[in-house]
């Protein structure tokens, strides 16, 4: 057998064995040594993978089950080319299982033959395949999975907290109400309520008692966050084309403050890892269609932009090979492309205390036992910096940030969680 074919052949052996062990509820502690030759990112993935089936019944901070979780976030979502929505395979159990067994490593295969093909123009260089396949399978950088890893220790970690509370702590964050009237009380910029008790909402020409709603302010008890619509200041509105809507800065910030003191090892207990400005298309309501502009935490200074959108396209006619999704990530742009402004290389004013220290700030304050937070930071007209929410099960939107450190922070709190509450 090709030194490739076999390398592909032990990699996926690698994973079923590692997948299995996890599975079953094999120990995390020591098994990048067992498995992996001690990498402990491969570690990670397969063990996040198998978490899932672990917490698949057991209680999530937002809803029912881990499984309704999923469900939930995963019916807008697609692996590009496919069409066919995520959640399809997570209608039970049995079915994720099969997905990841079987589904996962052929993902993996075609997409690995699919990046061999950009890299060196043919689709039968083994070598490269099978380099490609092994990071693929075992060590993904594409957004999703990443996004996956972060929401499977959210998800373990809170039960954790769980177990230690009964109640889900820190993680009531989640709710934007709780959020927001936890950061009012502990003096953290939040998004500004009107102080209005309720609101009568009337279309101008519909009559007879039609067209008229009637809103009461969480503020008073009830469910609606009764809020003005704000504007982007004048720096975040000049990159932008008008009529684009209020365009925030995903912060994102790793706390150490959920492990106990003799496990959280060096360093600042919380510290913003990455940073993303979704610079909103024109004529969309929010800045969920957008481009994302990768921002260097160290300098504030704005970098290539990109887009994960093709993973939201949902339907045959999606589909490959005759769909109109690519396979492949579309490629970066320096400029807005509904203008053609430029937005690399932008500096963001006070980019340091406006941006990042409000988003450690709030971490500290409001969530500190929760491991990640992502935090959508504006920089408003009217109200300055503030922050609309905090997103537990966070993504890094393609933004860049250390890979090492961040390997060793999901290892260092997928050991504590395996061994304080199992599942």
């Amino acid at each position: 057998m090709p030194p490739a074919l076999l390398q592909i052949t032990n990699d996926t052996l690698r994973y079923w064995r590692a997948f299995a062990y996890y599975a079953r509820g094999g120990a995390f502690a020591g098994s990048h040594e067992k498995f992996f030759d001690g990498d402990r990112r491969q570690a990670c993935h397969v063990f996040g993978a198998a978490l899932a089936i672990r917490m698949w019944h057991r209680p999530h901070y937002r809803t029912t089950s881990y499984a309704a979780d999923l469900r939930a976030n995963l019916s807008n979502v697609a692996v590009p080319g496919t069409g066919m929505a995520l959640s399809k395979v997570c209608v039970m159990r049995p079915v994720a299982v099969g997905f990841l067994l079987i589904g996962a490593p052929c993902w993996s295969f075609v997409a690995a033959v699919a990046k061999a093909k950009r890299d060196t123009g043919s689709y039968f260089s083994l070598r490269k395949i099978a380099e490609n396949y092994r990071e693929q399978l075992l060590k993904p950088r594409d957004w999703f999975s990443l996004w996956r890893t972060n929401s499977r220790l959210a998800a373990g970690h809170s039960l954790c907290v769980k177990k230690e509370t009964n109640g889900w702590g820190d993680y009531d964050m989640e709710n934007k109400w709780a959020f927001i009237e936890k950061g009012r009380n502990k003096g953290v910029a939040v998004s500004p309520v009107l102080e209005t008790p309720a609101l009568c909402i009337k279309h101008k020409n519909e009559e007879g008692g039609m067209g008229i709603h009637f809103f009461r302010n969480a503020l008073g008890g009830g469910d609606w966050i009764i809020q003005e619509v704000m504007a982007n200041e004048d720096f975040v509105a000049n990159l932008l084309p008008p009529g684009a809507p209020l365009s925030t800065f995903r912060v994102m910030t790793a706390s150490r403050l959920g492990l106990p003191e003799g496990r959280r090892g060096a360093g600042p207990a919380v510290a913003a890892i990455a940073c993303v400005f979704r610079a909103g298309r024109a004529g969309a309501a929010t800045d969920h269609d957008s481009i994302l502009f990768d921002v260097d935490v160290a300098t504030g200074k704005i970098g290539r932009g990109t887009t994960n959108m093709q993973w939201y396209k949902l339907g045959p006619q999606h589909a490959a090979p005759f769909g109109s999704v690519r396979w492949a990530p579309p490629a970066d742009t320096l400029n807005h492309p509904d203008t053609g402004k430029p937005v690399t290389g932008a500096q963001i004013p006070g980019f340091e205390d406006r941006v990042l220290e409000l988003a450690r700030d709030a971490h500290e304050k409001l969530l500190p036992r929760v491991p990640l937070a992502g935090w959508d930071v504006v920089l408003s007209k009217d109200h300055g910096p503030c922050l609309l929410e905090a997103n537990l099960s966070c993504n890094f939107f393609r933004g860049s940030f250390d890979e090492a450190k961040y390997v060793d922070f999901i290892h260092d709190y997928f050991a504590y969680c395996d061994t304080v509450s199992p599942v």
